[in-house]
């Protein structure tokens, strides 16, 4: 029998990596590796420089990048993180006497070298990062203007981008009137005096106004998209992160509520990168129209000045309807998706247990629904609009009507009048769009609420929170006096729970059904907090540990297997840091992932669907098996983790697992008795206590006990 050897599990650091660690602990914001791999965002896995601003902006540091040359360096831009060539860097820690550069190199160990600058310009990029420490705001608060308000700092960090589309539209509004102008005196001096000549000069001088409002209004929209784009990726970012890392106790609602929630964001998205943003600059510069057809038409003015004023009203009366149709939309919405979601899930069951009918009811109610609010949404906005163009219509013949007397009188001229019409009809376009602007700003913010509710729930990673670095652990366990409650419900899970394993030892959860076992697992994983008591690994309360060392210091296998769409290779490095195929292929062999996967000629490019549908009970609970050893964590727990396979698969895992995991912790939660075979200790839990603890030799006393206590009631 060859032996199952782990190979060495600690990735190195990479050279960008280890720079950001020691610039944080060097300016006393300590970050941990748990940190700086969650930040990852690089298609292999790797930190990337946007990683390095994001993850030290947290930590509460002021970060900027950009170009700069290495004879700009002085003694006041320290620590400073240079990039080199190769994907490497240094830190730039200043100058001695003779002009050499002291620079912290991972590649030369800890310490802190002198080099040459001839010899660092060789590689050196010519891009670095600056940092500093963040003294204007209390950190904790969350309130830095870097990484404060999700929503908010992403737009703050857009104002220049929103500040020239203001003065694009503003100009491209004054370019507006030039047409109108260009009417008038072609009307009232051109046509009179036949100044041929002064029409071509007023032709070429309206046509390049035409051009610059032409290429304003392209930039215009350049400028929404570009500001868009970055919002876009700032705030996009930072949703899906709380998404990670939200608590278990504050997830609130269906899967499919929550996902409605999330695409809420597009809605948000579009408001500030559409046509509607525009409507809403041009907004102001109505009095800018009012005013010049004063100054063309004097008393003309007094009926658009009226019109508006109704439009605008007309909008303030239906925003509390709209904005309460837009919430119940938005509930219907999320009804809507969560049965979508429940169908699309459970796709399978339904159709063995012949569930059709009932799920098509809920669907159908939920359409009707949202069906009845856009109807009537569609209706209050479409009688805003029919308003708006009737009044739109009547401002325009009524100032023909009105302004045919005045010319009579020798008040107006011709082409006053009709430049009063045009920019009467120039003032009230951006009134046209009301109606649906409404709307959609108040879609926008319901979206905004809905999104920002989720945004404060409670997460695993609160800004500027400082964890205790475990990247190793011996694997000592401890419950002491756990009592908790899931949420929303009356009755404890735990109650007053206490024990401890020791480091190495093989330790068995057993009880009956709702006993409070796997509320143990979630528990010792971080997932909840006890209500009293703690948790500890070590001896340090979990509490105090940065959730993902904590996650990598305990592989899991939960009751519920989840796998990834992606190839099994993909499934099982998930949770690792940059996972070698030696790991990879010493984790499915002892999983037994390779009993089922060696015949297939894609081997661990697999490619899985969703769930991994198309995989067996038993070969799922295998690649998540191998998913939790990969890292070869100090601590193994396993909730039910050979339930789904055959007799003779199960007894060939728990063979290779027994002997690949001598020196592991192993906290087992089962009803299976196969299992056993793998601890040397049973702990029996009755009604969210301990009832029970000892070696497995107790637990066939304590099945005696039973039957006697049977045989004397029966008797």
């Amino acid at each position: 029998m060859t032996q199952l050897k782990p190979v060495s599990k600690e990735p190195a650091l990479s050279s960008l990596e280890a720079c950001a660690l020691h610039i944080a602990s060097h300016l006393d914001r300590p970050m941990t590796i748990a940190a700086l791999h969650a930040a990852h965002s690089g298609a292999v896995g790797e930190l990337t420089i946007r990683d390095v601003l994001e993850v030290t902006q947290k930590a509460g540091l002021q970060a900027g990048y950009g170009k700069r040359s290495l004879r700009d360096f002085d003694e006041v831009l320290v620590p400073a993180l240079l990039l080199l060539e190769g994907k490497k860097a240094v830190v730039f820690h200043g100058r001695t006497i003779d002009g050499q550069l002291l620079v912290f190199d991972p590649e030369l160990g800890d310490g802190i070298g002198e080099v040459s600058a001839d010899k660092l310009s060789r590689t050196y990029t010519g891009c670095a990062i600056l940092f500093r420490r963040n003294h204007q705001k209390d950190v904790s608060a969350g309130d830095d203007p870097e990484t404060g308000h999700w929503f908010w700092s992403a737009m703050v960090a857009n104002r220049w981008s929103y500040t020239q589309v203001v003065l694009a539209a503003a100009l491209a509004n004054l370019l507006g009137l030039s047409t109108s102008i260009f009417i008038m005196v072609v009307y009232d001096r051109v046509l009179p005096n036949e100044a041929t000549e002064s029409l071509i000069a007023l032709t070429m001088g309206v046509g390049l106004a035409l051009v610059f409002d032409f290429i304003l209004k392209l930039l215009r929209a350049g400028f929404i998209d570009r500001a868009g784009q970055k919002a876009d990726m700032l705030m996009g970012r930072r949703v899906f992160d709380q998404l990670l890392n939200i608590r278990m106790t504050s997830r609130t609602g269906s899967t499919g509520a929550m996902t409605s929630t999330i695409r809420e964001f597009e809605t948000l998205r579009e408001f500030f990168t559409s046509a509607t943003l525009v409507a809403l600059v041009d907004l102001p510069f109505i009095a800018l129209f009012l005013f010049v057809i004063h100054q063309v038409g004097g008393p003309l003015a007094l009926i658009p000045a009226f019109a508006v004023p109704i439009v605008l009203l007309t909008g303030v009366a239906i925003q509390p309807l709209l904005s309460r149709l837009a919430e119940q939309n938005f509930a219907d919405g999320q009804s809507k998706q969560s049965v979508l979601v429940e169908a699309v899930s459970g796709l399978e069951t339904i159709k063995t247990t012949a569930a059709g009918r009932p799920m098509r009811a809920r669907w159908e109610n939920a359409m009707e629904r949202q069906s009845l609010h856009g109807t009537r949404s569609r209706a209050v906005t479409q009688f805003a609009l029919n308003l708006t163009g009737f009044t739109q219509q009547a401002a325009q013949v009524l100032i023909v009507f009105y302004g045919v007397f005045l010319i009579a009188d020798g008040q107006a001229s011709m082409g006053a009048l009709v430049a009063s019409v045009m920019l009467t009809g120039r003032a009230l376009a951006p009134l046209g769009q009301l109606a649906q602007t409404l709307t959609r700003v108040n879609q926008a913010r319901s979206a905004y609420r809905n999104l920002n509710a989720l945004m404060q729930a409670e997460s695993e990673r609160p800004e500027g929170r400082n964890w205790i670095s475990r990247s190793d652990c011996e694997g000592r366990i401890s419950f002491e006096d756990v009592h908790f409650t899931y949420p929303d419900q009356a009755q404890d899970a735990l109650a007053g729970v206490t024990f401890s394993i020791e480091p190495g030892e093989k330790v068995a959860i057993l009880g009956p059904i709702g006993s409070g076992k796997s509320t143990i697992a979630r528990l010792l994983l971080g997932l909840y907090q006890p209500r009293s008591g703690s948790v500890m690994l070590d001896g340090v309360d979990i509490r105090q540990v940065d959730p993902g060392d904590l996650r990598r210091n305990v592989g899991s296998v939960l009751q519920d297997i989840w796998l990834f769409s992606g190839t099994v290779r993909e499934n099982i490095g998930s949770g690792a840091i940059r996972p070698r195929d030696e790991d990879l292929i010493w984790a499915g062999k002892v999983a037994g992932v390779e009993d089922f996967l060696s015949r297939h000629p894609n081997g661990y490019d697999l490619k899985l669907a969703e769930r991994g549908e198309g995989l067996s009970g038993g070969q799922r609970q295998a690649i998540a098996l191998a998913r939790a050893l990969i890292g070869q964590p100090p601590v193994l727990l396993l909730d039910e983790p050979t339930s789904a396979m055959d007799v003779q698969t199960e007894t060939e895992v728990i063979r290779r697992l027994k002997q690949a995991t001598q020196d592991t912790t192993m906290v087992i939660v089962t009803h299976r008795a196969s299992l056993l075979e793998l601890v040397d200790r049973v702990i029996v839990i009755e009604g969210g206590r301990v009832g029970l603890d000892g070696p497995k030799s107790v637990l066939t006393q304590h099945a005696r006990k039973a039957r006697r206590h049977l045989n004397v009631a029966a008797s």
